[in-house]
Formats: C-alpha cells, sequence, structure tokens
C-alpha cells in the first residue's frame, strides 16, 4: 500500500528524513498516519540518526485527514482510525528521542498542526500558512499544539473563525526559527538539523528527554482531551451534517 510517506535514513551527517507526499494536497489516510508515526519511531530508534527533517512535497505541507476516506466509511471505523492514527503521529514527532525540524511549505491544516505544534524547530517558506479548519469540518483536535504556536487568544479566534497565519507572523511570535524563500526550503531545514546533529549525541538526546520533561503541560493527555468531542460530534450525526456537501473539496482536519 502507498502511504504517501517515504523515510530517508539517517545520512552522514545524522540527519534522517521523513517526507510526506500524498497528492493532491497531503491529506493523510488512516494508514498514512500511521506511516509517519512509524517513520518517526524507526528514525528515532537508529543511533545513527541525530536528528530529524520532516517535510513534505507538492503543493503544501499538510491538509490534514482525508476527509473522504471518513465520508466513504459505513460506520465510524475511519474517523476511530483517523482519530487514533494522528494522535500516534504527533505523539512520534513528540517522543522521537531526537530533535525534530519541520519544513513547512504552502498549507499547514489540521493534522498539520498537530505535527508542527510537536515538533521541536520549525523553519518555513514565504507562502507558508497555518490554520485549523476543524470546525468547519465538523472536528475538534489539535488546538492544544496550536497553542504552542501563537498566543492564546490568538488561538481562540483563529479556532473558531477557521482563520489562518501566516509564517511571517509565526516569526515574530518566535515559534518558527526562520522564514526563508520556498526554494531554499529543504536546505534551510538541513543546515538546522546539521547544526544540531553536529552536537554530541548523547547529549542531545538527553536534551530531548529533559525538555519533554518540563513542559508545562502533557500534550499527548490534552490532545486526547479535544479529541472525545470530535467522537461526540460523530456519534451525534452533527459531524455528518457539517461534512454534508464536502464533495470534491480536499479537506483538513
Amino acid at each position: 500500500m502507498d502511504t504517501g510517506i517515504r523515510f530517508e535514513r539517517a545520512d552522514a551527517n545524522g540527519i534522517a528524513e521523513v517526507v510526506m507526499d500524498a497528492p493532491p494536497v497531503n491529506a493523510l489516510t488512516v494508514a498514512g498516519w500511521y506511516a509517519v508515526a512509524d517513520a518517526l519511531t524507526e528514525a528515532g530508534r537508529d543511533p545513527a540518526t541525530r536528528a530529524v527533517v520532516l517535510r513534505a512535497e507538492g503543493r503544501g505541507f499538510n491538509a490534514g485527514v482525508d476527509i473522504k476516506e471518513v465520508q466513504a466509511s459505513p460506520d465510524h471505523s475511519a474517523i476511530i482510525g483517523a482519530n487514533r492514527g494522528c494522535y500516534a503521529a504527533f505523539a512520534a514527532v513528540y517522543d522521537c528521542p531526537v530533535p525534530v525540524v519541520a519544513a513547512v511549505h504552502g498549507f499547514c491544516l489540521g493534522g498539520g498542526i498537530g505535527l508542527v505544534g510537536n515538533a521541536d524547530v520549525i523553519v518555513a517558506s514565504e507562502d507558508a500558512t497555518f490554520g485549523l479548519p476543524e470546525v468547519d469540518r465538523g472536528a475538534l483536535g489539535a488546538a492544544t499544539h496550536l497553542s504552542r504556536l501563537v498566543p492564546q487568544h490568538l488561538m481562540r479566534a483563529m479556532f473558531y473563525t477557521s482563520a489562518t497565519a501566516t509564517a511571517a507572523q509565526l516569526h515574530s511570535f518566535g515559534s518558527v526559527w526562520a522564514v526563508v524563500p520556498r526554494d531554499e526550503l529543504r536546505d534551510k531545514a538541513l543546515e538546522v538539523a546539521g547544526q544540531i546533529a553536529a552536537k554530541n549525541p548523547t547529549v542531545i538526546r538527553a536534551a530531548k528527554e529533559a525538555l519533554n520533561g518540563i513542559d508545562l503541560w502533557d500534550v499527548k493527555r490534552s490532545y486526547r482531551f479535544e479529541q472525545g468531542f470530535t467522537f461526540e460530534l460523530n456519534l451525534s450525526g452533527t459531524a455528518d451534517e457539517v461534512r454534508e456537501g464536502f464533495g470534491a473539496k480536499e479537506g483538513g482536519r
């Protein structure tokens, strides 16, 4: 099965890459989300890996869950799978024993926010935008991760209205490390990852574990709490009503 996820093992500098390439918009299937989780877990397990670059090919970084897969499901199995798959992928970014550098271009929506919100360093292209259109999809989730990118009241306004923020805005908040022209994005991500990979690997792995240990809230438990409301909206039929007519549109979660 082609999940649209490519894993490139650590190069001579100790940098591994996990690449999302699922046309047309990198809206991942259940299998795709689990493939991201598996690739990051495998990368971190390899002692040769000193840093990971998480990036994408195509029109944008990530458009979230494949809504068409959810709509085609005759029961709730697809939404359960999507929720569990997203949880696994987001957790794999966070729990990766080495720093994860997210390289974001174009749109970063829904599940994409979950990935970058749990990343250690974010670099973005000048055309990158970030948002959570969850309420337009009859779902909730990833406000936990958007809260790590923008101030609290902006997060709430973005969540309620489905508005997006630019890479320049996130750079001004300090959540995006660098903003570069699109054709320089991968090189910039590899440059930052290379700076990390040049450090003592034992120290860096210890630093990643230490930083996770002093986080002010448990991102995995917080996200799981949010997911409970997605389940409620689907069980009640409200999510189906909101998604009705979604049709040929490509969606994000």
